[in-house]
């Protein structure tokens, strides 16, 4: 067998693979993709609450696990980070 054909059956071997496995990981892919928007929202929000609270001399740590917490959780997880605060 030349290399041209060993080259040339191994890449569809591995197109095969890709569109096996393709449908098993959509879910898991379009999870990681909502998680990572709500992720940036969430950080975009702390942002927001930051500039407004160092008015009132108030500051959450922006960082993936609180960006995540609000991204997530919505309004929700913004009430969980202030009362956090508040109470460590």
């Amino acid at each position: 067998m030349s290399n041209n054909l060993i080259i040339l059956l191994a890449w569809i071997a591995g197109i095969i693979i890709v569109f096996a496995f393709g449908k098993a990981l959509k879910v898991p892919l379009k999870f990681a993709i909502k998680l990572l928007i709500n992720g940036i929202i969430g950080g975009i929000v702390i942002l927001l609450i930051n500039l407004l609270g160092q008015y009132f001399e108030f500051h959450i740590s922006l960082n993936v696990f609180s960006a995540l917490i609000v991204g997530t959780l919505g309004l929700p997880g913004v009430i969980l980070l202030i009362i956090l605060k508040y109470l460590l």
